[in-house]
């Protein structure tokens, strides 16, 4: 019988090193910044603003996981890294990677302590009433958090917007709509959709910028109100995302 091996243990023990590692690199805009132009060791530190002591260990870092390719001693996007973490593309998807960076990673240092206790320990730990109460009365963090929600649901709103039957419906609803994501996509696919995109009164501001850089002004709408305790706006279609979900 083979003797077990400890590689499996390894990786995962030990992945948050990965995980950090790409997560540095949205938060600097690496990816964005060679999106413009590759470039090489020296020029890519100092356009970051790095130490050189560690530069080159980083930047290989993130070759050897897949996220950059290092031709020539000049380093490049990949292509999947080009296409979802530049963040001047419709299709970036790094909102997610930013919230997880600033907001999620430390939580999960203290998951032992959530196990032994059962406390909760995100932003209710020190003393808000609700973990929403807390995102939503910063408008930095609320749109740290919007953008999140964009950038994990962007896969799931292009399949939306392009494999939904829309040619049968005239206005559709986004409850809970967040900065708007699966509203435009959807009316962007299909020009002859109005839309409304349906949240608390914090989020408009966001909704609008979003929804006016993507030329939608004139189609979409935003509207103020809670789904828990005040009716739905009325549309041919209701659409709701990463809202419905059970709990004690």
């Amino acid at each position: 019988m083979d003797q077990p091996q400890p590689d499996h243990i390894m990786q995962v023990g030990l992945g948050f090193w990965a995980s950090k590692t790409l997560l540095s690199a949205v938060e600097m805009e690496l990816f964005t910044e060679l999106a413009k132009h590759p470039a090489d060791l020296e020029t890519l530190q100092g356009r970051l603003g790095l130490h050189q002591r560690s530069a080159r260990d980083f930047f290989d870092a993130l070759v050897a996981l897949n996220f950059l390719e290092r031709r020539n001693d000049r380093y490049y996007n990949t292509p999947s890294t080009d296409f979802f973490l530049d963040k001047r593309k419709p299709s970036y998807i790094g909102g997610i990677l930013e919230m997880a960076n600033r907001r999620l990673y430390p939580f999960w240092s203290h998951l032992t302590t959530a196990l032994r206790t059962g406390l909760p320990q995100n932003e209710v730990k020190d003393g808000n009433p609700d973990v929403f109460a807390a995102i939503y009365a910063e408008p930095a963090r609320l749109k740290e958090f919007l953008k999140s929600m964009s950038g994990i649901s962007r896969p799931a709103n292009l399949a939306i917007a392009r494999g939904f039957p829309w040619s049968k419906y005239h206005n559709v609803v986004d409850v809970g709509s967040a900065q708007g994501d699966l509203i435009v996509q959807v009316a962007l696919a299909n020009p002859h959709l109005e839309g409304i995109g349906f949240d608390l009164p914090e989020v408009e501001p966001i909704f609008e910028e979003f929804v006016e850089a993507n030329g939608l002004s004139g189609r979409v709408k935003f509207m103020a109100g809670s789904f828990m305790d005040q009716p739905l706006p009325k549309g041919d279609v209701i659409m709701m995302g990463h809202i419905l979900q059970t709990g004690t």
